[in-house]
């Protein structure tokens, strides 16, 4: 079963912290990914830039609307993700928990499959 754990993260979060806290805290999430693909369970990993470089896209009725972030209507933005291959929900969970950004963040856990189930 394929999971997406995505890192939930409190906007303004990562300009809060200092050069050295931002380092410390990105070694952790490298050293749970390279656990996680020691293990046989890691698929992709990635830190996603800051919301305030990031685009939203819609198409209307044939209209492109593009809205400039940061997207002041949420307080939160995704920061990364781990995509998972593991035996179950529960599992999934479990690695989440241990997560270090669950120190700091939120970690949702999705389950991959079709968008019209």
């Amino acid at each position: 079963m394929r999971f997406a754990l995505l890192i939930v993260e409190p906007r303004g979060q990562r300009e809060a912290r200092s050069q050295d806290e931002g380092e410390a805290a990105y070694a952790s999430m490298q050293r749970f990914a390279e656990s996680l693909k020691a293990q046989g369970l890691l698929i992709a990993s990635e830190s996603l830039k800051s919301d305030h470089d990031g685009l939203r896209l819609s198409v209307r009725d044939g209209q492109r609307r593009v809205v400039d972030g940061p997207f002041s209507e949420t307080k939160e933005m995704i920061g990364g993700f781990f995509l998972l291959d593991c035996g179950s929900r529960e599992e999934a969970l479990r690695i989440a928990e241990q997560c270090p950004a669950a120190a700091w963040a939120s970690v949702e856990v999705r389950e991959l499959g079709p968008c019209f189930t």
